[in-house]
């Protein structure tokens, strides 16, 4: 919404928008949408399929989940998607523009998150090096596209550590 009410060309939105919702198809090989049953369940079960949905449903504890559970999660994580979007727009109106930090949480959020996996990579380290080099290259050599440059030397990065290796980050 933000870029359209920037008045960002029609063609940023709509590459912007497959760029950030790509991985949702990446995610459908591995969801367990075929221990849903009914057409509306897996139609639901697709239409609500989140980042959050497919950590929770794809890991080892949740491999003998049934479809119900799965559907009912999801429709938690909906709500709650929802719920919190609609509590964030309403009450961000009243926060004063005096405020400062609040722009920091993100960045908080994912340095935190990234700490966990660094935590639980094992000695893996050469990812997260992958990572910082991808990122600082990106930089440097593109500062106009640093993210998809980023992400192309990370993916690309990644497939050579596997084709040399042949393991996957994580796996001894």
């Amino acid at each position: 919404m933000g870029l359209v009410a920037a008045g960002a060309p029609l063609a940023s939105v709509a590459v912007t928008a497959f760029m950030v919702n790509v991985r949702h198809v990446f995610y459908a090989l591995s969801f367990p949408l075929h221990r849903v049953t009914g057409r509306l369940g897996k139609a639901y079960g697709t239409f609500a399929l989140s980042d959050e949905a497919y950590a929770l449903t794809t890991g080892q504890e949740a491999r003998s989940w049934p479809g119900r559970r799965i559907l009912w999660l999801q429709s938690f994580l909906h709500l709650y998607w929802t719920a919190s979007a609609t509590a964030g727009a309403l009450l961000g109106s009243v926060i004063p523009g005096s405020v400062t930090g609040l722009d920091f949480a993100l960045t908080a959020l994912f340095t935190v998150l990234a700490l966990d996996a660094l935590r639980d990579l094992r000695g893996d380290l050469p990812i997260p090096v992958l990572a910082l080099l991808s990122a600082l290259a990106a930089r440097l050599l593109f500062p106009g596209q640093v993210l998809l440059v980023a992400f192309a030397l990370f993916t690309g990065g990644l497939l050579v550590r596997y084709a040399t290796t042949g393991r996957r980050p994580g796996h001894a």
